[in-house]
């Protein structure tokens, strides 16, 4: 009876294993991502700072969150927290350049929030960040679609994962996002 203790034991550690050990090679702020004016954020400048990173397209029927990736970002940035919305054509439903990206985010929804060039978010292509996320965090981290949302930890870690279905401003993401900036 014992034994079979002990491997029940092992075979529930294993399934809730969580990549929160992952073996950091570097943290997020280590990287850099050019703007959607073409200028490089460095996230160092962000060290220290909980990250908000979702990757967005204007042709989604999830784009309407753009109004609550704004909400977030007046209602935390004096806080510390960083909303950070990249564009990406990865599921064919973003605008073919930046300028028109950066139009559409200032007069439909006056976004100031930071907003990167178009960047690809999944596959060989994807650029460092996601492959980094992938790598630290698993598939989870990998976005399934337009406004997958990842939460990057004061420590420049991923906090959480969020699916496209799971708004900005929903209580799991206020929750957590308030609990990281305490």
């Amino acid at each position: 009876m014992k034994k079979l203790q002990i491997i029940g034991a092992t075979i529930i550690m294993f399934f809730f294993t969580s990549s929160s050990h992952a073996d950091y090679k570097k943290i997020f702020y280590e990287f850099k991502i050019n703007s959607i004016s073409g200028e490089v954020i460095d996230l160092n400048d962000f060290k220290g700072k909980p990250v908000l990173v979702v990757n967005t397209a204007s042709y989604c029927g999830f784009t309407k969150q753009y109004d609550d990736m704004q909400e977030l970002w007046d209602r935390y940035r004096d806080k510390g927290l960083i909303v950070l919305g990249i564009p990406s054509n990865s599921f064919n439903q973003e605008k073919k350049n930046n300028s028109d990206v950066k139009e559409f985010c200032e007069v439909k929804f006056n976004i100031n929030f930071p907003l990167t060039e178009i960047t690809e978010v999944k596959g060989d292509n994807a650029h460092e960040i996601y492959k980094w996320a992938k790598a630290n965090h698993g598939k989870s981290a990998v976005p399934k679609w337009n406004f997958y949302k990842i939460l990057i930890n004061k420590e420049g870690k991923i906090e959480d994962t969020y699916a496209s279905l799971t708004n900005p401003t929903s209580n799991k993401i206020i929750k957590k996002i308030e609990s990281l900036l305490n």
